[in-house]
């Protein structure tokens, strides 16, 4: 009844059927008709400033597609080249020569185009824009991933979707090149799959800051440790915890470079074993060529800030999937084709957002009228009509 009160419709008036909405949007609406939505209500929480960039989230989740797991063939799929290959392979082609190697061409694939090559994937029979997802240690499932960007008040500034099996650092430029042009942001704080090298290059030298978490070890655990060794600057080595020097040898092809031992001075070391030698007694120590960005995230991890930063995670970005999820049934999906999900995905962040702003708009409403019962004067004020 409160329903029908609200929509004005009377006890007996024959009210739509409730797949309307959704069959329009699917058949009848233009496909930017939902992006038009979902900036025309930012914009609006924009010009009441309820939203505040300085500090964006960024994380993706998945949502179950509506495909049989059971359904589904095994294809060569052409692997996308990423966005910092180029200029990756010119830094990688310049230390190169410096160290008297010869220049890294672009691989070509197997049909002579530039790009990254093939590799065989898992393609679902029924939607074949979805991606096989790995849910836990043993589920296997077709699914889309919503990566979002949202605010300290978890207002949704912005969403990608893609496939399942697309990486949350792949996906990451597309979304952070929207957010970064439009809003003036100044802290980026994200999870742990977007701890790579380019990702903290990028944001670094974009001006603003990125919070990242602590990551495990993955080495050895009995051995030497990469940061017990000490890196001498002016002569490009490393120095281990005997005093032994790991020069630069080469960089390779994916940013990775190479410090070797002389393996003469390290076969009689009585802690050969310990740092990982080679049966020769050359120990080989490896680190990315973007290193640097990498231990500056690390130092801003630690900091008081960072920390402060990173914990709002679970009052921001998580809620919002969480509500997403619970409140608007973002745990599977009905829609089939990557930019039917898309425009579903973008409205239901949209009517999220309109929520927040009502909320936001009778709470403060509510603050107001309390206020001139216990201080008329604030009523007379020019502010309050507004």
């Amino acid at each position: 009844m409160s329903y029908r009160w609200f929509l004005g419709y009377g006890l007996l008036d024959e009210i739509p059927h409730f797949a309307t909405v959704s069959y329009a949007f699917c058949k009848r609406f233009p496909e930017e008709l939902s992006s038009e939505i979902f900036e025309h209500i930012l914009n609006k929480a924009l010009n009441n400033r309820m939203v505040d960039p300085s500090i964006v989230f960024i994380d993706g989740t998945h949502i179950k597609a509506s495909a049989n797991k059971k359904k589904f063939q095994k294809e060569r799929v052409a692997q996308a080249a990423r966005i910092y290959s180029e200029q990756l392979r010119q830094e990688v082609n310049a230390e190169r020569e410096k160290l008297g190697k010869g220049p890294i061409e672009d691989e070509d694939d197997e049909e002579g185009t530039k790009g990254g090559g093939t590799k065989e994937q898992t393609i679902s029979t029924t939607d074949p824009d979805s991606g096989m997802f790995v849910k836990g240690e043993h589920e296997r499932q077709f699914a889309y991933e919503a990566h979002t960007a949202c605010d300290k008040r978890g207002y949704v500034l912005g969403v990608e979707v893609t496939a399942g099996n697309v990486h949350d650092s792949v996906a990451w430029d597309g979304l952070y090149d929207k957010i970064s042009r439009r809003f003036a942001v100044e802290f980026v704080a994200m999870d742990a799959g977007y701890k790579t090298p380019w990702i903290a290059k990028k944001t670094l030298e974009d001006g603003k800051i990125p919070i990242l978490p602590y990551t495990r070890y993955k080495g050895k655990k009995e051995g030497y440790k990469p940061w017990e060794y000490t890196y001498d600057p002016v002569k490009d080595e490393y120095i281990c915890p005997q005093g032994e020097r790991l020069r630069h040898t080469t960089t390779d092809r994916s940013g990775k470079r190479s410090y070797r031992s002389t393996p003469g001075r390290c076969r009689s070391c009585p802690c050969k074993g310990k740092c990982g030698a080679n049966e020769k007694g050359q120990k080989l120590l490896t680190t990315h060529i973007w290193q640097e960005y990498l231990d500056l995230v690390e130092a801003l991890r630690k900091t008081e800030r960072g920390k402060e930063i990173y914990a709002m995670r679970k009052e921001t970005i998580e809620r919002v999937f969480a509500d997403a999820k619970e409140k608007h049934a973002m745990r599977y999906t009905h829609h089939r084709g990557l930019a039917a999900v898309t425009r579903w995905v973008r409205l239901k962040y949209a009517a999220m957002n309109l929520k927040k702003m009502a909320i936001w708009s009778w709470n403060n409403s509510f603050f107001r009228y309390i206020l001139t019962i216990f201080n008329p004067i604030y009523a007379k004020s020019p502010g309050f009509s507004s």
